[in-house]
């Protein structure tokens, strides 16, 4: 909705180089490898009122990312959570002072800093702490196939990269063909996640997910619905499967547990039907019990 005259936008707040700024005030250096090269891998963290959900399981796929890539973090969890609710705080008094009450994310970024000197001497990681709004999701999802595999094979499996022009592309067709998100197979032809998502399907009345062999990533809010009700992770599921699926969803961090409502154009059968509802109602349960799952 656009703004009035007058009316306050949420400001996104930046920790970075140890201090927290506006971002309009932050800034990264011209020759830092996260933007000369996508060097650099990141995770996204919802929040609960003014706390992260599952910071702990985000900070450890944010080192297992950083193996992956070969960056060495040097800053330890304390260091990560300190920054964290540093840029937290600083967007929340500002958001009171402006009589605002709107979602937010967390966006931790580590990517492999500037590019070494001209000696040869190599440089430390930039850590970067975002605080921004959280944009907004529909209650449900249509899907399309995307026109390009994924590389279960790639080097950079299982980690998730600052590096997303690939999945960046397969979102924006999924938009040019009227549909919500891409659903990608890999190069063996079987199904293996969303651009930005991770996905269920119900076939034969058992609720199942691609399984990490896959190519998928890890998500958290994947695992965390893994944990919460009965999953069969399973390494040969199909397009045929999402299509005949009595019922499906995505998951994300931001999205949570999302519904989809149609697959190509074609309507799902139910949405949500009852084993989504199952997995919606014990995440929903979880997030009130627990901001650290």
């Amino acid at each position: 909705m656009p703004m009035g005259e007058g009316e306050f936008v949420m400001t996104t707040w930046v920790w970075l180089d140890g201090q927290v700024r506006t971002a309009d005030r932050a800034r990264l250096s011209a020759t830092d490898r996260g933007l000369l090269a996508g060097y650099g891998v990141f995770e996204t963290i919802t929040m609960v009122g003014s706390q992260p959900f599952a910071l702990t399981r985000h900070l450890q796929r944010l080192r297992a990312s950083a193996a992956v890539v070969h960056i060495a973090v040097p800053w330890s969890d304390d260091d990560l959570r300190a920054a964290c609710a540093a840029t937290v705080d600083a967007a929340t008094a500002d958001d009171k002072a402006h009589g605002v009450a709107g979602e937010r994310q967390v966006r931790v970024t580590i990517t492999a800093g500037p590019a070494p000197s001209s000696d040869g001497t190599p440089s430390q990681p930039t850590l970067v702490v975002t605080v921004s709004p959280r944009p907004p999701h529909r209650p449900t999802a249509t899907v399309t196939m995307s026109p390009w595999p994924v590389n279960h094979r790639s080097p950079l499996v299982g980690a998730k990269t600052t590096s997303r022009l690939e999945l960046t592309l397969a979102h924006r067709y999924a938009g040019s063909v009227g549909a919500d998100e891409a659903v990608s197979v890999n190069t063996d032809d079987v199904l293996v996640e969303g651009s930005a998502s991770n996905l269920f399907v119900v076939v034969a009345g058992r609720l199942s997910t691609p399984a990490l062999s896959t190519g998928c990533l890890p998500g958290v809010t994947r695992a965390l619905v893994c944990e919460l009700v009965d999953v069969a992770e399973r390494d040969d599921l199909t397009v045929s499967d999402l299509h005949l699926a009595s019922e499906a969803f995505l998951t994300s961090t931001n999205r949570g547990i999302q519904p989809i409502t149609s697959v190509d154009g074609s309507p799902m059968r139910t949405a949500p039907g009852p084993l989504t509802a199952q997995a919606m109602a014990a995440l929903d349960q979880l997030k009130a019990s627990s901001l650290d799952p």
